[in-house]
């Protein structure tokens, strides 16, 4: 059971959102999304990271993708309106989202940023994001998930 929930699941009980909240085991020397995946005893196809990036014209974006691809940069810029897209460094993260590097939600950022999900997550009937801190994950519909944060869907995973 999980012990508290956290913003990002407050906003998606304000939105009237279903969702399951689960906790796993965190290993700090190993933060990496097919951790997550294995640990939830999910397919990392439904386990889902969200990396911070930064355009050159449209600033901070976040990027859904799920936990065993890598994130296809140049597709990311062309789904943005942006020329060229780098990820964020790892230091900047905390201050742009409000969350740490392995607990990074799509949902209840500091600051609200275009948020573009990779289509194959409507391969899923659920897919696993953080809930805001490592540790815990949400289970949450695809189309619940991009209509809670303006999602825009698009191939941005490799």
């Amino acid at each position: 059971m999980v012990k508290a929930k956290t913003n990002a699941a407050r906003l998606l009980d304000q939105a009237g959102v279903r969702y399951e909240l689960r906790e796993y085991p965190v290993d700090e020397a190993d933060l990496s999304a097919p951790h997550v995946a294995a640990a939830l005893g999910l397919p990392p196809e439904q386990v889902f990271k969200t990396l911070v990036a930064r355009g050159d014209r449209g600033g901070v974006l976040l990027a859904v993708i799920p936990a065993n691809t890598e994130l296809d940069l140049k597709a990311l810029a062309a789904a943005s309106g942006n020329k060229k897209v780098e990820l964020v460094p790892v230091k900047e993260v905390l201050g742009l989202t409000g969350y740490i590097r392995g607990g990074v939600s799509p949902v209840g950022t500091r600051k609200p940023y275009p948020v573009y999900l990779d289509e194959t997550a409507d391969l899923w009937d659920f897919i696993s994001v953080s809930a805001g801190l490592r540790g815990c994950q949400m289970l949450v519909a695809p189309e619940d998930l991009a209509r809670v944060v303006g999602a825009q869907r698009c191939a941005i995973a490799k």
